[in-house]
């Protein structure tokens, strides 16, 4: 098996800054949060996916959404990327959807101003009106590395610098 990629935390300090724009917790719930961050793992040798673990509890009733800063970075070696799938049996029994459809890490994000924080938004699409309850530290989504090509005449020497939509300002 080929070894491309590490993950790590984000530093506390960009964990705190991007926590406090989305949810009213107090500095000690923020570090104690942060410190409980696991890394993403396989949960089997033959697992494709890295499991993504919940930093809090949350409940989506039928067609609602959250936004979790996971406080994760992910170092990956050129021409591989990592994309993000919702658990599958979330995704079946719930219809569980990353927002963007598939997340995709690029190596270069990484580097960017943000540390390349992790963040992953999805929604209970589900049309049964089920509510879908994970609690902090249950996997909820999982991260694949996939290799990827470019053309013969790509000539790109731009830099990234920012998570969604960066690449297109």
């Amino acid at each position: 098996m080929q070894r491309i990629a590490q993950f790590e935390k984000v530093s506390f300090e960009e964990f705190n800054k991007s926590w406090k724009k989305l949810y009213l917790v107090s500095d000690e719930e923020i570090n104690d949060i942060y410190n409980e961050i696991k890394l993403p793992i396989r949960a089997t040798s033959g697992s494709a996916g890295y499991d993504f673990f919940s930093p809090l509890d949350f409940k989506l009733s039928a067609k609602e959404n959250i936004l979790i800063p996971t406080g994760i970075r992910v170092k990956i070696e050129q021409g591989w990327f990592l994309g993000i799938f919702p658990k599958s049996g979330l995704g079946f029994k719930y219809r569980l959807q990353v927002d963007n459809t598939v997340g995709i890490i690029d190596s270069d994000y990484y580097y960017s101003d943000n540390q390349g924080h992790i963040f992953i938004k999805m929604t209970n699409d589900n049309n049964m009106n089920l509510s879908l309850d994970i609690n902090k530290g249950a996997s909820f989504c999982q991260g694949i590395f996939l290799p990827f090509g470019i053309t013969y005449n790509d000539d790109c020497q731009n830099i990234r610098n920012g998570g969604l939509g960066s690449t297109s300002k």
